[in-house]
């Protein structure tokens, strides 16, 4: 039994201003050229398929078309939970006709405890949905002592348990913190406190845990619990992470291997760091010049209009750092050198807007101009 394990779509979203619905249907395409090459039993998605609960209609019509394609026209069922991102009832409408069409979508309690089970040839898989939901809606569906999101999956798992069947491999499909995990930037944070960390404790009586909610490939506390990580880089923080899926193969004594499959974005997400004489001069010749960049400029003078500078040879750059202002430099005495030297700073401001040095007499008239605003 083979099936792929994502997570973390995320369609829709937008990142310092600028959509990647694009970028995330160029994606999508790579992940369905791969199912089409590589036939599986079923694709998984461990939650967070939009960004927020109400989605761009442009969002939607992706997802429409990639469903359309995989289940229709490959035959490839596809099982779905929510994630703290997206809207369990939105999500789940008209849930129970899609089934006959292989869309299944686990996103409330009652399909929690009834798996999809799917026949293969080490035998029956059921895979469990555990969809997203805080601790105060665990507690009032089950009339349970529930104050964390530890309590609230001990609790799913102990219910899932019950419900267990000799003859099938179990897969759970859930969408949490377990505790000790790598985080990224770009995800949204469950709570306050630390009171969103799991266990991985709760998910040992399972073949394979596919999670999603943490952006970064990895395992946690055992080798089949994992966390495919997001469909793409949804922050800088993520420049040097794998995006992708993972291929998960089951055997008859349960999990067998995890595998990571690539999936390259058109743009990625880099961080360049250095002066800007020799920023632009590696943009001009540079492959990749239209990644989406965050730049660090570590010159130590005033430069005229830098964003633009930029952009002339790296488009896609969305956020500047000047750390090399301050290099070196304590904060107070940051300070007190730019009130020392408002002429050094003038001089650098008037070479870069007028492409020429002041001359004697003009640093002069300067010089006694900034003298009188002192004294005032």
């Amino acid at each position: 039994m083979k099936f792929v394990h994502t997570s973390d779509w995320h369609l829709g979203r937008q990142f310092h201003n600028v959509s990647l619905l694009d970028d995330q249907q160029a994606v999508l395409e790579g992940l369905f050229d791969y199912l089409k090459g590589n036939p599986v039993d079923a694709l998984v998605i461990a939650g967070d398929v939009y960004d927020r609960s109400v989605p761009p209609t442009a969002a939607i019509e992706v997802m429409n078309d990639f469903v359309n394609r995989v289940c229709g026209g490959l035959g490839l069922p596809i099982i779905l939970i929510p994630g703290n991102h997206d809207g369990a009832q939105r999500l789940s409408f008209g849930a129970e006709r899609m089934k006959e069409a292989g869309l299944h979508i686990i996103a409330n309690f009652d399909d929690m405890l009834t798996p999809v089970v799917i026949d293969s040839d080490i035998g029956p898989v059921a895979f469990y949905g555990m969809p997203y939901n805080d601790p105060e809606l665990v507690r009032h569906h089950f009339q349970q002592s529930v104050s964390t999101h530890d309590q609230a999956h001990q609790l799913l798992s102990e219910k899932i348990q019950d419900t267990f069947k000799a003859e099938q491999k179990r897969v759970l499909i859930s969408h949490c913190f377990v505790d000790g995990a790598i985080e990224s930037d770009s995800e949204r944070p469950l709570s306050i406190g630390g009171s969103d960390r799991v266990s991985h404790e709760h998910f040992t009586h399972f073949d394979y845990v596919a999670l999603g909610h943490l952006h970064q490939p990895q395992k946690k506390g055992e080798e089949f619990i994992r966390y495919s990580g997001s469909l793409m880089k949804y922050s800088f923080s993520e420049q040097h992470q794998k995006k992708g899926v993972t291929l998960v193969e089951l055997d008859h004594d349960g999990f067998s291997s995890a595998t990571h499959i690539d999936l390259v974005a058109p743009h990625q997400m880099r961080i360049l760091e250095g002066e800007m004489h020799q920023i632009l001069k590696n943009g001009k010749q540079d492959p990749n010049n239209q990644d989406y960049l965050l730049i660090r400029l570590l010159d130590r003078h005033a430069i005229l209009n830098p964003m633009d500078k930029l952009r002339a040879v790296y488009p896609n750059v969305l956020h500047l750092e000047k750390p090399g202002m301050l290099v070196g430099v304590e904060q107070q005495m940051a300070q007190a050198k730019l009130a020392r030297n408002e002429l050094d700073m003038f001089k650098d401001f008037f070479s870069e807007a007028q492409d020429s040095e002041l001359s004697e007499t003009q640093q002069d008239a300067l010089a006694s101009i900034i003298k009188q605003l002192n004294k005032q």
